[in-house]
């Protein structure tokens, strides 16, 4: 997610990848999952936004999406959330509402009580004093019981997100990625794999870094997982390339995730993408360029999601939704 303190982190290190890739198999193409994160919009609705068709009629946001061709919902999970806002029950209420229009559900678990990014992983305030084993069982635990509250009440999950933009690792400091010390993440992203498929085998699990340009970032993370015996389905990378960038941060996205698919085997989603709202036609550029290059990665690509397209301009000091100040959506999901 770009939060407004996170914006920094975009650029966080910010190298230029060189050189090329080798061949993958890239296998029978597949329709791609276009998806949206919309975690904000209950509190969006709760504080008095609408949103609207283009015809000007009022319209319920997940109709909307889904109108706009998003056919996956992604919903970020916090543990304890200051006014429960992404919390069990306001994922439940969102996902629900996707599930009626026939959407995909993805979920992000933060294990944090707020947002978690390269720049911090802060562990929940009821698991402040735990030791790495404690952890494991909290993790497994907190992943199982969301997932099992979630089935039971008729929602089905896809996609499961262990941890979110986790190029430092998570629940620090005892999941800390550095150096070469992969050992204690691994513990932990294997509890949460161990518990999504306990409760949805089918569930894809996506490990998922910021900056998805940043081929030697992502290689020594996912050499840190090889090594280590990190259990996951799914490379997922966040995109947040701007007006004047966007073609040369598309065309390193792209031979990275050539290049995941060839060293690791696995599938890649753009778990994460966006652009001021106010360059529309140049993030409809970008989308398109975007989806074409996913496309050319066959079964290997899964798809694109862009990061809370309903947020109004300026809502918590965020400006990259999909949606201008009046409640109707820009030309930037059009490719959609």
């Amino acid at each position: 997610m770009m939060t407004t303190k996170a914006w920094s982190l975009r650029r966080w290190c910010a190298g230029v990848v060189m050189g090329a890739v080798g061949a993958f198999a890239a296998g029978p193409a597949a329709a791609l999952d276009k998806g949206a994160d919309v975690s904000w919009v209950s509190q969006e609705e709760s504080a008095g936004y609408s949103f609207y068709s283009a015809s000007g009629a009022k319209t319920d946001p997940f109709v909307l999406l889904k109108n706009a061709g998003v056919n996956t919902v992604r919903l970020r999970v916090w543990v304890n959330p200051s006014g429960g806002w992404c919390n069990g029950a306001d994922t439940l209420y969102k996902a629900k509402r996707a599930v009626a229009q026939g959407q995909k559900i993805m979920l992000t678990f933060h294990y944090s009580d707020s947002w978690a990014d390269p720049g911090q992983q802060n562990k929940p305030a009821a698991w402040s004093s735990h030791t790495l084993a404690q952890l494991q069982t909290d993790v497994y635990s907190h992943t199982q019981g969301i997932l099992s509250y979630l089935k039971s009440n008729g929602v089905t999950v896809s996609y499961v997100q262990v941890g979110n933009e986790i190029n430092s690792g998570m629940l620090w400091p005892e999941g800390k990625a550095s150096g070469s010390s992969f050992a204690s993440l691994v513990s932990l992203i294997n509890s949460g794999y161990n518990a999504t498929k306990a409760v949805f085998p089918g569930a894809k699990v996506v490990l998922h870094l910021a900056n998805g340009y940043n081929n030697t970032v992502f290689r020594w993370f996912f050499d840190g997982m090889k090594n280590n015996g990190a259990k996951y389905d799914v490379i997922g990378m966040s995109h947040y390339p701007t007006a004047s960038n966007w073609g040369t941060l598309n065309a390193q996205l792209s031979t990275n995730m050539a290049d995941m698919v060839s060293r690791y085997g696995k599938p890649v989603i753009v778990a994460e993408t966006g652009m001021d709202w106010q360059q529309a036609s140049a993030a409809k550029s970008m989308l398109a360029d975007v989806m074409t290059r996913l496309s050319a990665l066959g079964a290997n690509g899964l798809g694109v999601l862009w990061w809370e397209p309903l947020a109004y301009p300026g809502w918590q000091g965020y400006t990259w939704g999909a949606i201008n100040g009046s409640g109707y959506l820009t030309s930037a999901l059009d490719p959609f």
